[in-house]
C-alpha cells in the first residue's frame, strides 16, 4: 500500500511528479514485463538529482483528497457509478469518497474553456472531464457528439478483451501433426507478439516430440483460417500496421526495428512459417520443400504449443507504444469470445456489445477496426472518460490494465517526448495519443493538486498541423494538474 508519506510532494514540480509516477505504477496493476521496474528504478534515481529548491524553502505539499487516495493505493476506492451520466447516483454511502467541492466545476470551466478554443485545434473539438472516484461530471463541451477518435479508440478495445477474457488469458500458437507425424502444421492463435525466440521454443519442444516418434523429415504446412475476411486493413498497406492474420512473426517487420512504422511483409504468415523451418532444420529435423498455407487436417493431434505473455502484458504494451497490430490482435480475440467471425466486422460487433453489457455510453459509436487506423471509428469524449473511470472501479479489477498500460507524461511509450511546455504535468498526467492526418485526440488521468485522479478526453478534428494541435492537447490536460484545491484534504471533506 502507498502510504500517505509518498504524497508530500510539491505538485508544481516535475522532479516529483516524476517521482509520483513511480508511486503510481507501483500502486496500479501486475505489469511483469520490465517496464514497471525499469519506471519505478528512473523516477526514484531523478528525485535524487536536480530539482533543488533554490529559495531554501520547503515546497508546500498538497493533502490528497480522500476521492483520490484509495484510488492510487491499487485504486480500491473508486465509485461504482455508471461513468458518462453525470453525477454518481444515489447518496452517499460509508466508505465513499465525499462530495466535490462546489467550485472545482467553474475552476476547470474558467481554465479548460480558452485552452479548448485554440486555434490549433481546429474547428471541431469536444472535451469531457470526469472526477474518476465519483463519476462525477466536472467539464464538458459536446461531449456526447461522436468524433473520429484515432488511437484512443484501443482504449475501448483493450477494456472490451480484458472484459471478455480476463487479464490472464494467453493466446496460443500451436503445431498440430498427422497420426504419424510425417505432416505438421503450424496453427496461428493470433498473437502479434510472436517473435523468432517464441517459435525457437516451439522448435524446441516439436523436435523432441518428434524424436519420441522417431521422426526426423516432415512436410511442414501453416495454418491462418482462425481468421476471416479481408487480411488487409481498409488504411490498405501501410508501414503502420501488418496484414492482420492469426500468424506473424515481429509483426511482418522487413527491418531490425522492434516498434513503431515499418516496412511490412504481404505474407508474415508464410514468413513465420519459413522462420519455423529453418528453426527446425537448425535441429535436426528436415522439412520438404517451403511451407504451404492450409488446414491442419481433421484427426491431427496436438504436437507443441507455446502461449503469449498474458493478457494484462499486452494490453499494457499496447496502448503504452500504441501498437496497432496487437490492438487488432485483442480485437479479434474478443470476437471469438463472443463467438463472432474472428474479422474486422465480427471484432467492432464484439467490441460494442461488450462496451453495452458494461453498461457504457455507446450512442454514436461505430468502431470499424480494434487499432483506430480506421478514419470512420467514431466515440464520444464522454465513452473515453467513461472506459476510464470504469477501468478504476473495484467491480472491476480485471481492466486495471488500461489505467497501468497508459502511456506517462515525459516518461513513457508515446508521451515521452511530449509535454515540453508544460513540465507540470510530468509524472501526473498519463494518457493515450490519438494522431491522424486532421485528427488529435488524448485522453487519459490527471492527478490535480488536491489529489484527486481525474479521467479526461480531448478531441479534435479537422487540425491543421500536428505538433500544434499535440501542444494545446498536452496544455489542456496539464492544466487539470494544478485545478484541484490544495487544502481540501486539510479540511476532512
Amino acid at each position: 500500500m502507498v502510504g500517505p508519506k509518498a504524497w508530500q510532494f510539491a505538485a508544481g514540480s516535475a522532479v516529483v511528479g516524476l517521482t509520483l509516477a513511480a508511486v503510481v505504477v507501483a500502486a496500479t496493476g501486475p505489469w511483469d514485463s520490465g517496464q514497471r521496474k525499469a519506471e519505478r528504478e528512473w523516477a526514484v534515481a531523478q528525485s535524487r538529482t536536480g530539482g533543488a529548491d533554490h529559495d531554501g524553502s520547503a515546497p508546500r505539499a498538497p493533502a490528497p483528497a480522500p476521492s483520490a487516495a484509495a484510488v492510487l493505493a491499487e485504486l480500491g476506492g473508486a465509485g461504482t457509478t455508471t461513468a458518462g451520466q453525470g453525477k454518481a447516483s444515489g447518496g452517499q454511502t460509508p466508505g465513499r469518497p465525499a462530495r466535490l467541492p462546489p467550485e472545482l466545476a467553474p475552476r476547470l470551466a474558467k481554465t479548460l474553456g480558452p485552452l479548448l478554443d485554440a486555434d490549433a485545434l481546429g474547428p471541431v473539438r469536444t472535451a469531457s472531464v470526469v472526477d474518476v472516484a465519483t463519476g462525477e461530471r466536472l467539464y464538458g463541451k459536446g461531449e456526447g457528439d461522436p468524433m473520429t477518435p484515432a488511437s484512443t479508440v484501443k482504449i475501448a478495445t483493450m477494456v472490451a478483451a480484458l472484459s471478455a477474457l480476463g487479464p490472464d488469458h494467453r493466446i496460443a500458437t500451436t503445431v498440430r501433426a498427422t497420426p504419424d507425424g510425417r505432416r505438421i502444421t503450424l496453427v496461428g492463435g493470433g498473437d502479434a507478439t510472436l517473435d523468432r525466440e517464441g517459435l525457437a521454443r516451439l522448435a524446441d519442444d516439436t523436435v523432441r516430440a518428434l524424436r519420441d516418434r522417431g521422426v526426423a523429415k516432415v512436410e511442414l504446412r501453416y495454418d491462418t483460417s482462425l481468421y476471416s475476411g479481408p487480411r488487409e486493413h481498409p488504411i490498405g498497406p501501410n508501414d503502420n500496421i501488418a496484414p492482420v492474420v492469426a500468424l506473424m512473426s515481429r509483426q511482418g517487420r522487413l527491418d531490425t526495428s522492434t516498434g513503431g512504422p515499418a516496412p511490412r511483409s504481404g505474407n508474415p504468415a508464410g514468413d513465420a512459417a519459413r522462420v519455423y523451418a529453418a528453426l527446425l532444420r537448425e535441429r535436426g529435423v528436415r522439412t520438404t520443400g517451403a511451407p504451404e498455407r492450409s488446414r491442419a487436417p481433421k484427426g491431427s493431434q496436438l504436437l507443441a504449443r507455446i502461449h503469449s505473455s498474458p493478457l494484462s502484458a499486452l494490453v499494457e504494451r499496447a496502448l503504452t507504444e500504441s501498437d496497432n497490430d496487437i490492438a487488432e490482435s485483442l480485437a479479434r480475440q474478443t470476437a471469438l469470445a463472443a463467438g463472432e467471425p474472428a474479422s474486422f466486422d465480427g471484432a467492432g460487433r464484439a467490441v460494442l456489445d461488450r462496451l453495452r453489457k458494461l453498461e457504457l455510453p455507446v450512442r454514436g459509436a461505430v468502431l470499424d477496426d480494434g487499432s483506430g487506423l480506421d478514419r470512420a471509428d467514431r466515440v464520444s469524449a464522454s465513452l473515453l472518460t467513461a472506459l476510464l473511470v470504469r477501468a478504476a472501479s473495484p467491480d472491476h479489477p480485471e481492466l486495471r490494465p488500461v489505467l497501468t498500460g497508459l502511456p506517462v507524461a515525459r516518461f513513457t511509450g508515446t508521451l515521452r517526448t511530449r509535454y515540453a511546455d508544460a513540465p507540470s504535468a510530468a509524472g501526473l498526467v498519463r494518457a493515450k495519443t490519438g494522431t491522424l492526418s486532421g485528427v488529435n485526440t488524448l485522453a487519459g488521468t490527471a492527478v490535480d493538486a488536491g489529489g484527486r485522479l481525474l479521467a479526461f478526453a480531448f478531441m479534435a478534428g479537422s487540425t491543421e498541423a500536428p505538433d500544434t494541435a499535440q501542444a494545446a492537447l498536452d496544455r489542456l490536460s496539464a492544466a487539470l494538474v494544478p485545478a484541484g484545491d490544495p487544502d481540501a484534504g486539510r479540511r476532512g471533506r
